[in-house]
């Protein structure tokens, strides 16, 4: 079902957004009303990765659904961590039109721009809570995704270890990873860091990391490969159900 908003609608939530004089400190009830539409963000881009419209369509009504009632809530009752106003106002805003563009390419079959829009929802929040130092479970795992897309320039089965770099460099990023890693498992609430799933993907990475030392003393690039396709496999994961 195609979703229209109309001129009243953005009014309304404009009016809403502006009015930030009336504050409210409730970053927890923020939060957890953000995740509720992170959730439905996530379901929905997975949908969208395996092609199933219908069910993507489902989560994204969903998905708008959650994002209305926090903006209805939170809209004009900004949370006093968030000082930059304008800021503010301008990321709800900002969401609100991508979940329209969102709608928009799925119902044009363009799956892959509809997956650009939604991911453009969670990087606009996360460069929100940055501002303010907020910090929660999937913006630290947005920063270990990134950690693993510089650490798979080393997925390469003809590795130069005659360059030192290269497994200083490995090294490195795979350091990197394990203490952005760390710092997850800390930020997660004891629900979720205590989970069977949550267990597996993070100790899971842990566990293969653990392996490069090895690797680069014994200049094994077959292990390297096999450790990092194995890395890239848990940090979807996590970014598909924690981030």
């Amino acid at each position: 079902m195609a979703f229209t908003i109309s001129r009243v609608a953005v009014f309304a939530l404009v009016l809403a957004l502006c009015a930030g004089a009336v504050r409210a400190d409730d970053l927890a009830d923020f939060n957890a009303a953000v995740e509720r539409a992170a959730s439905h963000n996530r379901v929905a881009d997975g949908y969208l990765r395996t092609g199933n419209i219908d069910l993507a369509s489902l989560e994204l009504d969903r998905l708008r659904e959650s994002w209305a009632a926090l903006t209805q809530r939170f809209g004009g009752k900004r949370p006093e961590i968030f000082k930059d106003g304008t800021l503010y106002t301008t990321t709800l805003l900002k969401i609100s039109t991508g979940l329209v563009g969102a709608d928009m390419m799925l119902q044009s079959g363009r799956m892959e721009a509809a997956r650009a829009a939604l991911d453009g929802m969670r990087r606009d929040l996360y460069d929100l809570r940055k501002s303010a130092g907020v910090v929660v479970l999937a913006d630290c795992i947005r920063d270990a995704n990134a950690i693993a897309d510089a650490i798979m320039v080393y997925n390469d089965r003809n590795l130069d270890w005659t360059n030192p770099d290269t497994g200083r460099g490995l090294a490195a990023r795979s350091a990197d990873y394990l203490k952005t890693l760390d710092r997850c498992d800390g930020i997660a609430a004891p629900d979720v860091r205590d989970s069977p799933e949550f267990r597996r993907l993070v100790d899971g990475a842990r566990a293969g990391l653990g392996l490069i030392p090895k690797a680069i003393e014994s200049k094994d690039a077959n292990l390297v490969h096999r450790v990092l396709i194995e890395l890239r496999s848990f940090d979807n994961l996590l970014a598909f159900r924690f981030g």
